[in-house]
């Protein structure tokens, strides 16, 4: 019920979103043409025409930077500032067709770049104040008792925990928990608002006497002995039921559901890219983007490749064993940015500040990422992916399989250049532990958008390192 509720507040969103893009952007054009007094090769239908390309554009945008996801509202800031690279990359992507398209019509040499500008303000703009008056006009009706399904919940675990937490972080759910129903709670004992107020045996006179709107069973796994029993009563009541296991210490990602003839099987772990067809349209994606990459950054390899060179003796590119997909190894290649060093010396040493086996260019190429590029043709060769966990040397995953839980999970997808885990500042010298926890997220909610946004933000804050040495 949560989730369709959601996915009904998504969809109504996503028109809400689409009418506000349709309205800067003519919002735009009456500053532009009507109260500044502009003039323009192009009518008023060539200029609107526009929308039917814009509007889907900056939904998928929106879409891509997590805008029509479950989020908490006390996370304002964060929002606005996803509109506002959102609207950016948007930006330069109209500014980048109208220089393509500029040799094939003359006309998209008169769209205002002024207008432009006036539109990427106006729909920021408009985008904060609309989602505040959402959030607001949801609270008003909670307020009014409106927009509420009360529920309870059955049986005290860390699953009843993380349920209040999810919800009350996402009031614009609409659910109200009236309170907790627990064998071994005593009764009054709170959990963030939340009160356990009987015990489960009491859950058929509760049901008639309450009228809850949804009961959730949340039950310890030491207490599923009686989930037979409390399942039969909740469904005699009418009242729907949804079942919140409490297997988060077993399973602490993700499952997925399948049915095999009859009997449902609960897969450990949801990996989207083991099906092919995901598979096949990332791979498309690698290789299209690593050839762009490869033309776009092929001046600034090349001046790399001068310097190194110009400076520092031993070869130009320096290949390093990694442990790739399905655990097998393979050369990942960088510009070298350290003094020639046995093998031997460097295999089991993690560079470290002021590390004096690092030249003068190296420090630069380091800290820019510039050093990461020749990636791009272990792109093509199949050895890695645009996106990806990063992969490691050897030596460094035999010691983290036996110390980081799920570590290995990391080798069912392709190693990348960047990542999730890098974006959100786990690069160099960082907690193994955190970078595992967004490897692990990014490789259950793999889709092509992520990866989009994932290279979009890779622009923003990933190429400068701060932890690079």
């Amino acid at each position: 019920m949560i989730k369709d509720n959601q996915q009904h507040f998504n969809r109504l969103h996503v028109l809400i979103d689409a009418l506000v893009i349709a309205a800067s952007w003519m919002l735009a054009w009456v500053i532009q043409f009507q109260m500044i007094g502009a003039t323009t090769g192009l009518t008023f239908g060539q200029y609107m025409i526009v929308l039917a390309f814009l509007v889907p554009v900056y939904l998928l945008l929106y879409m891509a930077f997590s805008l029509y996801t479950t989020k908490s509202v006390r996370r304002k800031r964060v929002e606005l500032g996803k509109i506002v690279q959102a609207n950016t990359i948007g930006l330069v992507l109209f500014l980048a067709g109208m220089y393509l398209l500029r040799s094939a019509a003359d006309v998209t040499d008169y769209y205002s770049r002024m207008m432009l500008f006036y539109f990427y303000v106006i729909d920021i703009l408009l985008e904060g104040l609309v989602r505040t008056l959402i959030r607001f006009g949801l609270q008003r009706l909670r307020r009014k008792g409106f927009n509420q399904k009360h529920m309870i919940l059955v049986g005290y675990s860390r699953a009843t925990e993380e349920y209040i937490d999810r919800i009350k972080a996402n009031p614009e759910w609409g659910y109200e928990i009236m309170g907790i129903l627990d064998d071994n709670v005593e009764c009054g004992m709170r959990y963030r608002g939340v009160q356990v107020f009987g015990r489960t045996e009491e859950i058929e006179e509760l049901l008639s006497r309450t009228a809850p709107d949804e009961i959730a069973i949340t039950l310890g796994l030491s207490e599923y002995s009686k989930l037979e029993h409390i399942v039969a009563v909740c469904e005699k009541s009418g009242v729907h039921t949804k079942f919140v296991p409490d297997y988060n210490n077993i399973i602490p990602t993700r499952p997925y559901t399948e049915d095999l003839m009859g009997l449902p099987v609960i897969n450990i772990r949801h990996v989207p890219l083991t099906n092919t067809f995901n598979a096949v349209v990332k791979r498309a994606m690698d290789i299209a983007g690593g050839l762009a990459a490869i033309v776009l950054f092929s001046p600034v390899m090349l001046i790399t490749a001068i310097a190194i060179k110009a400076t520092s003796p031993g070869p130009l590119i320096y290949a390093q064993e990694r442990v790739g997909l399905h655990n097998k190894n393979f050369r990942m290649y960088k510009f070298r940015s350290m003094d020639v060093q046995s093998p031997k010396k460097e295999r089991g040493a993690w560079t470290v500040p002021d590390d004096p086996r690092v030249t003068s260019v190296g420090k630069i190429i380091r800290k820019t990422s510039i050093d990461e590029l020749p990636q791009l043709f272990n792109i093509l060769k199949g050895d890695m992916s645009l996106v990806g966990p990063r992969p490691e040397r050897p030596f460094f995953v035999e010691k983290f399989r036996e110390e980081i839980p799920r570590y290995m999970i990391k080798h069912q997808v392709r190693p990348g250049m960047t990542g999730w885990a890098q974006i959100n500042g786990y690069r160099g010298n960082t907690s193994i532990r955190k970078r595992i926890e967004y490897d692990l997220y990014y490789i259950e909610n793999w889709t092509p958008g992520f990866d989009i946004k994932i290279l979009f933000l890779t622009i923003f804050k990933g190429f400068v390192n701060k932890n690079a040495y």
